[in-house]
């Protein structure tokens, strides 16, 4: 029953987090992970599997706070654009130093943790009841401010309104409460967050940001929870299937949709 409320949590999170950042910098490749929150989840989650300092779900967490509190800072000072370039090249730096942690793991068997952890899967190992009450709080807040700043997101999208730097600031850190909430539980899922918020916008004409919540909401669950379904039941040969991994191949047709109506 958990790995099927974490298959709705990821469904409905990550395509929304990742619909609020187009719609905040009015960009199609906006993604939940263009400021480094992805690298930061893990290296946070690194950092607790090889050290044992807590649970991998508040290493996540933690580190991802600190990366969103730089972007946080950057946000007041900088433009939409340079904070683009500037999250490109700060997760490059979070994902360095994620790769040391993971290359001096102290044995095999918490480096094979930390990898399944992000390749992405819902079996929750190793994942307490305090990760998921935290988890959860954490997609309440994230999505009640999804839905709180609806309206004005839809106007800043039009040109109707422009942001200012503070709102935008607050809108990220509630974006990061959201995304972690899958993320820190479940690992990092490609795809969903960008390829399905696009796909959506092309279903759907209409700039109502609250429309494309409900269509990437309802195509991120389905496509999450036919790939759940493939990684547990169908076995080649005994190969594990990561969910990311088998979502980017079942996600394939799905990602020339664009460009097929765009031509």
């Amino acid at each position: 029953m958990l790995s099927l409320l974490y298959v709705l949590v990821s469904g409905i999170a990550l395509p929304i987090g990742g619909v609020q950042m187009q719609y905040l910098w009015r960009n199609q490749l906006g993604d939940v992970y263009s400021l480094g929150l992805g690298s930061a989840a893990c290296l946070g989650a690194a950092a607790a599997t090889m050290s044992g300092w807590c649970s991998l779900t508040v290493g996540s967490f933690i580190c991802t706070l600190i990366c969103t509190a730089v972007c946080f800072f950057v946000t007041l000072k900088v433009s939409t654009q340079h904070l683009i370039t500037f999250g490109i090249l700060f997760g490059t730096f979070i994902g360095s130093l994620g790769t040391i942690v993971v290359t001096n793991a102290p044995n095999a068997d918490l480096l094979k943790q930390y990898y399944i952890w992000g390749a992405a899967n819902f079996n929750l190992e190793g994942v307490t009841t305090q990760d998921i009450i935290f988890s959860l709080i954490l997609y309440a807040i994230g999505l009640g401010a999804a839905i709180w700043t609806a309206r004005s997101l839809t106007k800043h999208m039009k040109g109707e309104l422009e942001l200012s730097n503070m709102y935008k600031a607050l809108l990220l850190l509630a974006i990061m409460f959201l995304v972690t909430s899958a993320v820190s539980i479940c690992g990092p899922i490609g795809f969903i967050s960008l390829g399905v918020p696009n796909l959506s916008r092309i279903l759907c004409k209409s700039t109502d940001i609250r429309k494309h919540y409900l269509i990437s909401s309802a195509m991120g669950i389905g496509l999450l929870l036919v790939t759940y379904l493939v990684a547990t039941h169908v076995n080649f040969w005994g190969i594990y299937l990561p969910i990311s991994a088998t979502m980017a191949i079942i996600a394939l047709p799905l990602m020339a949709i664009p460009f097929i109506k765009n031509s």
